[in-house]
């Protein structure tokens, strides 16, 4: 059964860094688009980030451009997120997810999801 397990978060001060990590398991996840979403208390889940199966193609939203990364390892199964100068306004469960049509990313719905990882940006 195809799985996707993220860590990675916890309570960080504003200005700092985290990395999310996504490690999938039960299937091969090369040639998947893969990426991250989050939901903060109180709203709707929102895009955040993903990547082309190559790892060359990369989309973000607009509130994380310039201060988030995303990138993947094929070897290891692994997607990342490399958060720097958080936000208060960063704080959320973040979710992996995985899908073989990058286009999923903005219609949905996605193949698999992670559980989520609380990242919390204190001011």
């Amino acid at each position: 059964q195809a799985q996707l397990v993220e860590s990675g978060g916890g309570l960080v001060q504003a200005v700092g860094s985290l990395r999310l990590s996504c490690t999938a398991s039960g299937r091969t996840f090369s040639a998947y688009a893969m990426g991250w979403f989050r939901q903060a208390p109180g709203k709707e889940r929102e895009f955040v980030a993903n990547v082309g199966w190559t790892g060359s193609n990369t989309y973000y939203a607009d509130s994380v451009k310039g201060r988030f990364t995303i990138s993947r390892d094929n070897a290891k199964n692994t997607v990342y997120l490399q958060m720097n100068n958080l936000k208060p306004e960063d704080t959320a469960v973040y979710y992996c997810a995985a899908d073989r049509y990058v286009v999923s990313f903005k219609k949905g719905p996605l193949e698999v999801w992670g559980q989520g990882t609380l990242v919390t940006v204190s001011s």
